[in-house]
């Protein structure tokens, strides 16, 4: 009954943990990747006043005119990337779906890093490719020379995620520029997920849409602004493929939030920097307080970190904190290996550091 592309899919381990501390009592949560501020009052109050002035209507699919504009111009000003095109779409997981859908076909090899985004994997087999990963264990660093062994006459994408989940590892300009290099050899699609941008701790971002024209960049406002709930995202790049994704969203998304569209149009430059010298403090806390037991790569963004077990696999390990009433994901819900778990940082100081005494004890408190 069941169509067999399902059956290539998982049921999403993060949801899993998701659904598990609804039913725990006052959990140390350190699972869910959004982050624990609200959505800042400025935008909020203008959402309200357009729900109130009547923005609650279809928009036009591709999102409106005075979003799409404000995007452009803030890429062009702060990456450098002269996007010939862009769709807003329901958050980048809305974004992610309507570019594979139109960009690959069956047997198409997709390049992904390991580890990686939950929705890389298995998009890309709803979409009858195949995805290939790309080993960057144990510095978690995508390069080009990572890449090049794994390019076949049938790879047609290469997926980047820069600062990353679950590792919080930026690529550095040096190797932005050789995988640019490398696409344009091959003529890749390179999709790039920046929604971590923002969390961007040494001010080293690097979009590769600078570099490369056969980009397609997405991004939104769930980190930045805190409203994983509003699912406001976007992809932009070649018109070629964004009218594609345009016309494909007609038939299943329609059109992302139309409130969110018109708060955000006036919002998009709303100062968020305390909040992310805030989660850069608790970076640091939580990495001072692992680093003597664990084996830890000290990330340069996002709020994840991607630390090896001490003893057995990820999920044993997962199982016996959730046991100590602390929540983190198993390393392979983002892997092919089972060998690391990831942390999430977005949660008050207080709560960090009960989750470091747990990790902590935990450590040095193998099973037999």
């Amino acid at each position: 009954m069941i169509a067999y592309r399902m059956s290539e899919i998982d049921s999403s381990g993060i949801r899993k943990i998701f659904n598990l501390a609804q039913k725990m009592r006052n959990p140390v949560n350190l699972s869910i990747g959004q982050p624990d501020f609200d959505v800042p009052e400025e935008i909020k109050a203008v959402a309200i006043r357009a729900i109130m002035d009547g923005a609650n209507k279809y928009t036009v699919t591709q999102g409106i005119a005075e979003l799409r504009a404000g995007i452009s111009k803030q890429l062009l000003k702060h990456r450098g990337v002269n996007a010939e095109d862009v769709i807003i779409t329901s958050g980048v997981s809305g974004a992610l779906t309507l570019a594979l859908m139109v960009l690959i076909n069956p047997e198409d090899e997709v390049l992904i890093p390991d580890p990686a985004f939950v929705s890389y994997k298995h998009l890309t087999k709803f979409c009858g490719g195949k995805p290939v990963f790309i080993d960057t264990y144990p510095d978690f660093q995508l390069t080009a020379a990572r890449i090049q062994p794994h390019i076949t006459k049938k790879t047609k994408a290469l997926v980047m995620n820069s600062p990353a989940n679950p590792t919080g590892i930026l690529c550095t300009a040096h190797e932005i520029k050789e995988i640019a290099e490398l696409a344009r050899k091959h003529n890749l699609v390179v999709i790039s997920d920046e929604i971590y941008h923002s969390y961007d701790y040494h001010h080293t971002f690097e979009s590769i849409g600078k570099y490369y024209e056969k980009t397609l960049i997405l991004d939104g406002f769930s980190k930045s602004f805190a409203m994983t709930g509003w699912r406001m995202g976007y992809a932009a790049g070649p018109a070629s493929i964004i009218t594609e994704m345009i016309k494909l969203q007609q038939y299943t998304f329609v059109c992302a939030p139309s409130f969110a569209q018109y708060a955000l149009a006036i919002s998009l430059e709303t100062d968020v920097s305390h909040y992310i010298a805030n989660y850069k403090k608790k970076r640091d806390l939580m990495y001072d307080g692992l680093k003597d037991r664990f084996r830890i790569v000290k990330p340069d963004g996002a709020f994840y970190f991607f630390p090896q077990v001490p003893w057995g696999t990820d999920e044993e390990f997962v199982a016996s904190a959730v046991k100590n009433n602390l929540l983190i994901i198993p390393g392979s819900v983002f892997s092919e290996r089972n060998t690391h778990f990831r942390i999430c940082y977005t949660a008050s100081e207080e709560t960090i550091q009960c989750g470091i005494d747990i990790l902590n004890t935990l450590a040095q408190q193998q099973p037999s």
